[in-house]
């Protein structure tokens, strides 16, 4: 039997690409590159994007197309190319930014978005270039918090490759998983696909320079944990807690996770958020609703540093809720608080850096 190229695409033209319902031949995704020797074809299939997840399934209804429309007996040999520039190595991820800081709490309520945002926006006024990912798949809070709930990020095209652009808001470069479901409607994900989606926040995005990417990752610890450390080179991560025994226990096995062998990132330190409650009426005074300084201890206990303590105040839940940031006024008691951990944050990363810096000169010379 004599092989021809029309035996092959038109083989080929009676295999449909999911993703338009055309045919290969007519979607124009066969490569010029096709050669026949003998009973053996080579040739390249082209798709929009490097992780189509049509890919796979194509190349075998191509191959499949061949032997039955053509010979059983051809030996097909089909590579795959794709119109827009791979996705770095997880190892590569985000070369412009400086430090990568997690910021994480063993149980939820404590407060750790409301801390999370109001670090960004405190670094923001530092002069920092800072990004915030929304990592709480399933209860993604900073588009309110940021008041930007009607935000549509969009793409652009960057180095051959379609980036979402993140939502800029008081100097903070934003995304979240909440632009892009209906609010109203609970995220009905298995830990895979909810993984899957953080990448894309992560990787797919255009984040830029930056000197700070923190990431508000959701309460406990999951396989969004695990994601964000094994595809990203993190500077340190931050555990946030109440002062109340419960809530210990729970930053303790935190804390644990971060320093496992497995996951092996430091900890930059702990804020005890809720600290006291001061009424606005009685500013000087000071009321340990939840317990007295069981962060602060908790610290201690663990040898990592206490970062801060933020007083509770009916400001910052009014300021959440409103998406105006309480670190947004630096006169007021807790605007101060969010600057002064902004600065200790500053100075644990740099010390952190410092100390990390004979490690990797030594690691450049071998």
């Amino acid at each position: 039997m004599t092989l021809y190229p029309k035996l092959i695409l038109d083989a080929l033209a009676t295999v449909r690409y999911p993703g338009s319902g055309k045919n290969l031949v007519e979607a124009e995704m066969v490569a010029d590159n096709l050669r026949i020797d003998g009973m053996k074809v080579s040739f390249s299939l082209i798709f929009e994007k490097p992780t189509d997840p049509f890919m796979k399934s194509v190349v075998k209804a191509a191959e499949a197309a061949i032997h039955t429309y053509v010979s059983n007996e051809v030996e097909v040999t089909i590579a795959t190319e794709s119109k827009q520039a791979a996705r770095p190595e997880p190892g590569k991820l985000l070369p412009q930014v400086k430090n990568i800081i997690g910021i994480s709490s063993g149980k939820g309520g404590v407060g750790k978005s409301t801390v999370s945002a109001n670090l960004a926006v405190a670094l923001a006024k530092l002069g920092y270039k800072v990004g915030l990912l929304d990592a709480d798949i399933f209860g993604p809070s900073m588009p309110k918090m940021f008041q930007v709930e009607d935000a549509r990020p969009y793409a652009e095209n960057v180095g051959g490759r379609d980036l979402i652009v993140p939502v800029e808001k008081y100097g903070v470069k934003l995304l979240s998983i909440g632009f892009f479901v209906d609010p109203d409607q609970a995220t009905l994900w298995r830990g895979g696909m909810a993984s899957n989606a953080l990448k894309q926040l992560i990787a797919d995005a255009s984040w830029g320079e930056l000197d700070y990417f923190l990431i508000d990752l959701p309460p406990g610890t999951s396989d969004i944990h695990l994601t964000v450390v094994q595809t990203l080179a993190m500077t340190g991560a931050i555990v946030v807690s109440t002062p109340q025994a419960v809530a210990l226990a729970d930053a303790r096995k935190g804390i644990n996770m971060f320093i496992n062998d497995k996951v092996n990132v430091p900890i930059l330190g702990l804020v005890e958020n809720m600290a006291w409650f001061t009424p606005a009426e009685l500013p000087e005074n000071k009321y340990y609703i939840f317990g007295k300084e069981g962060t602060k201890r908790l610290a201690e206990e663990m040898n990592v540093p206490l970062l801060g303590q933020i007083p509770i105040v009916q400001s910052i839940c009014e300021s959440g809720d409103n998406g105006t940031p309480v670190a947004l006024d630096e006169n007021a008691m807790t605007g101060r608080a969010f600057l002064q951990l902004a600065a200790s944050v500053v100075r644990q990363v740099d010390k952190r850096n410092v100390e990390m810096a004979p490690t990797e000169v030594v690691r450049m010379n071998k």
